[in-house]
């Protein structure tokens, strides 16, 4: 049956919270009503998280932390549950394509893609349980206080994390998070998005079908009011965030009242400089498709453009005419290649941007409105400017939509001067013949990640941001850390066993 006509919703529990082990009826009537990105209609009715609600969560945490086995547990032991998750999780993932594109956009290709990878995620970490060096023998100085002459250096779980996820890529964010936190010791709650809330129903059953010990996994949806008590709650250690620079601000110094840890992931604003040796047809193809990804909304999207001047106008054409070529429609038709924008809300900002890139004298090459061929949807035409000047908005300000700036250099100096004049730095990539010159150029990038004629980004090394891209780093070994405190222990001796 096609999706897109099975009204069928393949979880459980929607109405409910996951809290301490098992699925708890909410404290009031609220739900958020989520909406097909595609149809504009009404699809699911979600629980939405009040203060009772919230604090139920995060006592269940608490308890677990302070009282309950998991932190208690070995490494290995820990290990064995998220590989069990991962068995679970890839079992149930279909289940979970059949809901995404209507709440994000995503396609079923793209839908495939993210989640086939989150399973990986929990595998990942696993094997780090027997290669990470949680504690290391270390030699310490000579003091003039006798004995301690036996050094350890332990990296131990940070405490109760709260996580917070976007509406974008919800499975997969909570994921790098919650993997590396749950091998680490910590007890987690996970916020999920009001407009995406499916991928904590899947979280939810399966911690409920590996028997996660009670209160290790908790999942709520809530707005931002709610969500607020989570990161102010002074029994949660650690906030983990992805989203909007302007909500990272609000966290990181909410979090900053109490010294609270965290990370932030937050807004991007990718250049991707195109060198004089670049194959520039190839680059437009690439560019064009990369930016096909969910409509443009993901933080690492590479929307500066910037390229040689004497090349501009042939690029910007050639961009313009592979971006156009793009197949725009339903998410769940095998043959498209860019669905619609997650929400109107969404919409309404991509359009404002593009009035605003017109207004300040960019050149609307292609795009620019809404799809003709479909009278409903959250759609955005591909869009490509020319002749950008790096000052305009739509060249400095997240856009989050299908939306490409293509800005002139006039030596390579100047082009990594325009790609690092910016406030973000999450993510760019060099286009050149020859990786040597990339690899200096990348280098001189203000960026967390550098990518070679492609966008590239990679979870098993690390990922994040410089500047107002956010704090600390995911994915990889680096991931794992952020969810440690390190101790350091000084004995007079070895210990025994």
């Amino acid at each position: 049956m096609n999706p897109r006509t099975e009204n069928r919703i393949p979880f459980k529990h929607p109405d409910h919270f996951f809290i301490d082990g098992t699925w708890h009826k909410p404290s009031s009537p609220s739900a958020f009503e989520v909406i097909d990105s595609h149809t504009e209609e009404p699809f699911l009715r979600a629980a939405e998280a009040q203060a009772p609600d919230m604090e139920h969560a995060v006592d269940a945490a608490r308890k677990a932390f302070d009282q309950g086995p998991w932190p208690r547990l070995s490494h290995e032991e820990r290990a064995g549950y998220l590989r069990a998750m991962a068995d679970a999780l890839e079992a149930r993932i279909e289940d979970y394509n059949q809901i995404w594109p209507r709440e994000a956009g995503a396609t079923r290709a793209i839908a495939k893609a993210f989640t086939g990878e989150a399973p990986w995620l929990f595998r990942y970490y696993a094997d780090l349980a027997a290669s990470f060096p949680f504690e290391e023998k270390v030699t310490p100085r000579p003091s003039h206080a006798p004995g301690g002459d036996y050094g350890l250096l332990v990296h131990e779980a940070v405490g109760v994390v709260g996580v917070i996820v976007p509406w974008n890529v919800p499975l997969a964010l909570s994921l790098t998070k919650l993997a590396p936190a749950l091998l680490a010791g910590c007890t987690v709650i996970v916020k999920m998005p009001p407009e995406a809330p499916t991928a904590g129903f899947l979280l939810g059953e399966v911690a409920e079908e590996v028997g996660l010990p009670a209160g290790v996994v908790n999942v709520v949806t809530a707005d931002r009011e709610v969500s607020e008590l989570l990161v102010r709650d002074p029994r949660v250690d650690k906030i983990a965030f992805t989203g909007s620079t302007a909500a990272g601000r609000r966290i990181a110094s909410l979090c900053g009242e109490r010294i609270a840890r965290c990370t932030l992931e937050l807004g991007g604003k990718g250049a991707a400089v195109l060198l004089d040796d670049a194959d520039f047809e190839s680059a437009a193809t690439i560019l064009a498709n990369a930016e096909t990804t969910l409509a443009g909304q993901v933080c690492y999207s590479l929307t500066r453009i910037v390229v040689p001047r004497q090349r501009h106008d042939e690029f910007a054409e050639a961009l313009a005419a592979a971006f156009s070529a793009v197949r725009v429609g339903d998410p769940f038709d095998e043959a498209t290649q860019m669905g619609p924008l997650a929400m109107a809300r969404q919409r309404d900002l991509v359009e404002h941007y593009i009035a605003k890139g017109l207004e300040e004298g960019a050149r609307l090459v292609t795009g620019g409105g809404r799809p003709k061929h479909l009278d409903r949807g959250y759609y955005v035409e591909p869009t490509v400017f020319a002749g950008v000047d790096n000052s305009f908005t739509i060249a400095r300000e997240e856009i989050f939509g299908p939306v490409l700036s293509v800005i002139p250099a006039d030596s390579e100096e100047q082009a990594v001067a325009i790609a690092n004049d910016s406030d973000f730095g999450l993510n760019a990539s060099v286009f050149t013949a020859d990786a040597s010159r990339a690899r200096r150029v990348a280098g001189r990038l203000r960026s967390g990640t550098v990518g070679h004629n492609n966008l590239r980004v990679d979870s098993s090394i690390g990922f994040g941001g410089f500047k107002q891209s956010g704090i600390g780093r995911e994915g990889g070994r680096q991931g794992l850390l952020s969810y440690l405190e390190s101790k350091t222990i000084l004995l007079d001796e070895a210990p025994v066993g």
